[in-house]
């Protein structure tokens, strides 16, 4: 018998291959017409009509990307007496297309293809992408603090964050591993710890400020990501010395492996000349250099007025007496710069993006910096979050045998992602939500459920408060020593490289020194 058509009709006759690959080329230039075509025509009469409305499943089969074969086992011993009350699934509709389809088209596109799912299934859907499987997206206030205050009954992404950070960071651990290795670490990101990092910030952009050129576009993506790798290699390790300078030689290759490895792990693809080998062998150096830097901490008879993070981590005890041992140390020193350099680089590309397009709020800013006032840019920082955030999902696992969000009930296995950008984007939550308008934000703290580039709830980014000082002192001290030429170019276009959404063409700048003109 002949396959069925895979547009639906032709009388369940299979088209041409000819024809099926014009069908794949015309939707090439739009790759989400794949995905609602392909969930259009595969779904059943009943199901295109009921788009809106959720979809149940009397299941106890884990959704997630477990084998087929345990699933078909859990599937035969669901069916044969479960009790249909107790294991209730209720999760909206979503695409049908195939995983690899749907991961394709949210690398392309996933900031244009969330919002395009958005509008056709409603403020909460499912996806199914590689790595992480069937997913729900949620995109309300309601649902996401119900999320973020789950507490053990979701999880994170050990077994992919675990490829890049280690077994011992704390982006890795859960449950009470995760909330005594917080306890130990946080100390260094607050209060008066805090403030020691400020010099450091100030001086690392003065010195990368001094080279840009004048009167003419560049790209400040790249000097945003040499002041924020800078910063955290200081802020970290302390004082300048070799092991330092070789850090900073090799961290940008080795986080951009790492993070490609979380994204797309590919345990099938090994050799010496494999990413995976040369990630590994990057760790390995990584970890010798870490080494050699707390031997030298170690040895220092000053370490206790230190206030650089590894001094502090070395000397962090347990509440059994316990040291962190060597490993625990570099996993998460890895942590804290990877999180902590391109992240916040990105951010600070997107305000420069954004102030040239708006000479109003730009001449705000300059007069307020010159005042010695802030309120105005951290309201700023705030709105470049939520207009360009950095990250478009944030992922959580259910721990629990079953997840209650507001109308749906979520398996064991499943994940969740937090629609941020959706979020950030929806008009009933910011009005005039495409309007950068950093007064929003003036007077007014946002909440911490609708504003969420940072995540929430226990697993908030524990370097939070350490990355707005750090793009507050930097924009501070940008404003101040030059003037940023207002331009009318369109609006820069999001780059997804696969982790983060960055500017398309670097966050291009035209400046002049402002001392110079004195």
């Amino acid at each position: 018998m002949t396959p069925p058509s895979i547009t639906g009709d032709n009388d369940g006759r299979r088209p041409p291959r000819r024809a099926r690959y014009r069908h794949l080329l015309q939707c090439r230039c739009n790759p989400g017409r794949i995905l609602e075509e392909d969930s259009r025509d595969r779904a059943s009469p009943a199901a295109r009509t009921a788009t809106d409305e959720e979809v149940t499943m009397e299941s106890t089969v884990n959704p997630g990307p477990a084998s087929s074969s345990e699933g078909r086992r859990a599937g035969a011993r669901a069916g044969a007496g479960a009790d249909e009350e107790s294991t209730a699934t209720r999760l909206p509709p979503g695409p049908s297309a195939p995983r690899l389809v749907q991961g394709v088209t949210a690398l392309v596109r996933q900031r244009r293809g969330l919002h395009h799912l958005r509008a056709r299934y409603g403020d909460a859907f499912v996806v199914d992408w590689p790595v992480v499987g069937p997913s729900l997206v949620i995109s309300t206030s309601s649902e996401i603090k119900q999320l973020y205050t789950a507490g053990d009954a979701v999880e994170n992404l050990e077994n992919h964050l675990g490829v890049m950070f280690g077994p011992d960071s704390l982006v890795v651990l859960n449950g009470d591993e995760h909330r005594v290795k917080r306890k130990l670490l946080s100390p260094p990101f607050h209060g008066r710890r805090l403030a020691a990092y400020d010099e450091i910030v100030r001086d690392e952009t003065m010195r990368e400020l001094a080279t840009w050129p004048t009167d003419r576009e560049f790209p400040v993506l790249p000097s945003m990501g040499r002041i924020t790798l800078n910063v955290i290699l200081r802020s970290i390790f302390g004082a300048e010395d070799a092991e330092v300078a070789e850090l900073r030689r090799r961290m940008p290759r080795g986080i951009k492996t790492g993070a490609f490895l979380t994204v797309a792990p590919l345990p099938g693809l090994g050799g010496p000349c494999s990413l995976r080998a040369r990630y590994q062998a990057f760790r390995r150096a990584f970890d010798a250099i870490v080494d050699r830097l707390i031997d030298k901490a170690e040895r220092d008879r000053d370490l206790d007025r230190r206030d650089d993070v590894l001094a502090l981590m070395v000397q962090a005890r347990y509440d059994d007496g316990a040291r962190m041992s060597r490993s625990e140390i570099s996993d998460n020193v890895l942590s804290l710069v990877a999180a902590g350099h391109e992240t916040v680089a990105v951010s600070l590309a997107w305000a420069v993006e954004r102030l040239r397009r708006h000479p109003h709020v730009l001449d705000a800013l300059v007069e307020e910096a010159d005042a010695g006032g802030e309120e105005l840019r951290k309201a700023t920082i705030l709105e470049v979050q939520r207009t360009r955030p950095v990250i478009d999902v944030v992922a959580r696992r259910v721990r629990a045998e079953r997840l209650t969000l507001g109308r749906w009930t979520v398996p064991e296995g499943h994940m969740v992602l937090v629609g941020s950008a959706l979020i950030h984007d929806d008009e009933s939550v910011f009005p005039n939500a495409t309007v950068f308008d950093p007064s929003r934000f003036v007077a007014a703290k946002p909440d911490q459920y609708e504003w969420v580039p940072f995540g929430g709830g226990s697993r908030r980014c524990v370097g939070a408060a350490f990355a707005e000082m750090e793009m507050n002192v930097v924009l501070c001290t940008m404003l101040r020593a030059v003037t940023l030429l207002p331009t009318n170019a369109r609006d820069e276009r999001f780059h997804f490289n696969g982790v983060t959404n960055g500017p398309a063409r670097g966050g291009r700048a035209a400046i002049r020194h402002r001392n110079r003109e004195d």
